[in-house]
């Protein structure tokens, strides 16, 4: 029997939300309660309604409150197999833990590599943060702070504490970090500094893919522009998102014509080949930098990132 099996449980019972666990998202909440069973099986059990709230069907990203009544149903071995365990191998986990930035005792910064997602699904049986719950087995608590698209690298923050992802959460919401991306984009800038204010709206396609489109009627997103380095083709800029929208510094840089560099989904596809050539293998967008300082505590934060060498490498095949 699997380890997963030695955790499944044979019977529905009932959690109350405590106060620690207040503004968790559900399928988080699920999988520190059935510790082995993987991802995707906790998924189906919240789509088919298995899982309640109250005794109301929920969806996976419900944010739980202090006296929610939590109904998880039985799980069986027979529900899951081998094949859908977390299983991220020796080599990933080695990568994650050479890219850890900083740690202490509530948090963990982490440099993230391109092509990682943060979480898994959609395909994907593991992301960053399922692969950290595998390199840190006995940490009774590891989530997301905030999230990156799965092709953007850099800092991405961990909490280790309830109470530390609501410090982080409240600096997120209140604008109160500053977080900074590094772009290569399209085309010789012109000018200094450039603010764009256009709302976003998400739309999912025939095909089911997620796209984001710039729509007045969409969520307020405010983007700031500012270059680093103009090269002959393309520009390298320092990126400050005042609002925390999906694929934010895309779509705003396709709106404004220097859309990123090696960007498959809004970029300019003639010229992604011809970046090819100077070493472009995969999306230009990293996040550099974070500063904060922890409310209470007063401790002040300051991480960055260095670029990967190959995003470096195409900085100097580039011609200024």
């Amino acid at each position: 029997m699997s380890d997963a099996c030695k955790k499944t449980t044979s019977h529905a019972y009932l959690v109350e939300i405590k106060t620690e666990q207040d503004g968790q998202r559900l399928d988080n909440f699920l999988i520190t309660q059935l510790k082995g069973v993987p991802k995707s099986h906790i998924y189906r059990i919240v789509r088919k309604g298995d899982v309640r709230v109250n005794k109301g069907r929920i969806k996976p990203d419900y944010r739980l409150q202090v006296g929610d009544a939590v109904r998880i149903p039985p799980v069986r071995c027979s529900d899951t197999s081998e094949k859908d365990l977390v299983n991220p191998g020796a080599r990933v986990l080695q990568r994650l833990s050479n890219s850890i930035l900083y740690e202490d005792e509530g948090l963990l910064i982490l440099n993230k590599p391109s092509g990682i997602a943060v979480h898994g699904g959609s395909g994907l049986s593991y992301g960053a943060i399922e692969a950290l719950r595998v390199l840190y087995p006995n940490a009774p608590f590891l989530e997301l702070a905030h999230r990156l698209d799965r092709d953007t690298s850099g800092c991405l923050m961990i909490a280790k504490k309830r109470s530390t992802l609501r410090r982080l959460h409240e600096l997120l919401r209140t604008g109160g970090m500053n977080k900074r991306y590094l772009a290569l984009v399209k085309g010789r800038w012109q000018g200094g500094s450039r603010t764009v204010n256009a709302a976003l709206r998400k739309n999912t396609l025939q095909s089911g893919e997620r796209m984001v489109f710039v729509d007045e009627q969409g969520k307020e997103a405010i983007t700031i522009f500012q270059p680093h380095t103009v090269y002959a083709e393309a520009s390298l800029m320092h990126v400050t998102l005042m609002h925390g929208r999906t694929h934010q510094i895309r779509v705003h840089a396709k709106h404004i014509n220097h859309p990123v560099v090696g960007d498959e989904k809004y970029g300019d596809d003639d010229f992604n080949r011809r970046m090819q050539g100077q070493g472009v293998k995969r999306l230009f967008l990293h996040a550099h930098s974070l500063a904060f300082q922890m409310p209470e505590t007063g401790q002040k934060i300051n991480i960055s990132a260095p670029l990967s060498a190959d995003l470096q490498q195409v900085l100097d095949n580039l011609a200024v």
